[in-house]
């Protein structure tokens, strides 16, 4: 009895912290969707609750568009076309390097995952201003197509967890295609492709969230400031201006909102992918 009585208590407990802890972690959440709906264009410190709820700062957002800060369906277009590119450049990326890692072997493959696992650890940002001299000496700084570059250039470098979804696939399906002639591109695109639509899915989704949510390469990258050349989260940041902030907090929370939705719409449609592909991927290197 007094064992049983512990082990309830033990769980009780544990999932009261949680739910504390879960409760905190939202409370900035909430107060960002309520801020959203706040008929007071101002950021109020004092109430969690707004007085007055409207649409009024989605409206602003949307069609009340100017040439200095507010630009968002613009902000909104910039950021889904670059991490639409990046998306498909560093899935494919990722998927050939994995696949390479998982079934061929070569001299020095070894010291080559070891050294790439051992460099994905270090900062992206460590390397920012070599990569932003280097594009500006073929001017691509202040250009879309520069932070294509950035996103998916070293994209191949997250291929462990791909590796291990293909390590699970049975060598001898591509032994039996061998036989009769096929490729290694072929058994590539007409069997490993077909039979991994999980971790496509997890690839894809990742390499989608990488350039929708960053905002340090963004910033240093587009710094002409012309704001029809801004993401989402450089135009964002730039509403949180001293000389802004009292007027445009309200709209920045609703973009804020507005960002996060079409990446939530995908991942739920996707979610069952997406953690077939992690569990996949983890179950071997």
């Amino acid at each position: 009895m007094r064992s049983k009585f512990f082990k309830g208590a033990s769980f009780t407990l544990r999932h009261l912290f949680l739910a504390v802890l879960s409760f905190i972690w939202l409370i900035p959440i909430f107060w960002l969707i309520l801020n959203s709906f706040s008929e007071f264009q101002g950021m109020n410190m004092r109430r969690f609750i707004p007085e007055e709820f409207s649409l009024t700062a989605y409206r602003l957002l949307l069609f009340d568009t100017d040439d200095t800060v507010a630009r968002f369906p613009v902000w909104f277009m910039n950021t889904l076309q670059i991490a639409i590119f990046s998306g498909l450049i560093a899935s494919i990326f990722v998927l050939m390097v994995s696949y390479t890692m998982s079934r061929m072997r070569f001299r020095g493959r070894r010291s080559l995952m070891s050294f790439s696992v051992i460099l994905g650890l270090f900062p992206g940002f460590l390397s920012m201003i070599a990569v932003y001299f280097i594009l500006q000496s073929f001017g691509l700084t202040n250009n879309h197509w520069g932070l294509v570059l950035i996103y998916s250039g070293s994209s191949g470098l997250g291929f462990l967890i791909a590796k291990g979804f293909f390590d699970t696939i049975s060598e001898t399906l591509s032994e039996s295609a061998r036989l009769d002639g096929a490729t290694e591109s072929q058994i590539f695109r007409m069997i490993i492709i077909p039979l991994s639509k999980p971790i496509i899915v997890y690839t894809v989704i990742s390499a989608f969230l990488v350039p929708w949510m960053d905002f340090m390469f963004a910033n240093i990258m587009l710094n002409s400031g012309i704001s029809t050349d801004w993401t989402v989260a450089v135009g964002l940041f730039r509403m949180l201006d001293r000389a802004l902030i009292n007027t445009h907090f309200a709209r920045f929370a609703a973009g804020g909102v507005l960002v996060s939705i079409p990446i939530s719409v995908l991942f739920v449609i996707m979610q069952k992918f997406y953690v077939e592909g992690i569990t996949s991927g983890a179950t071997k290197g």
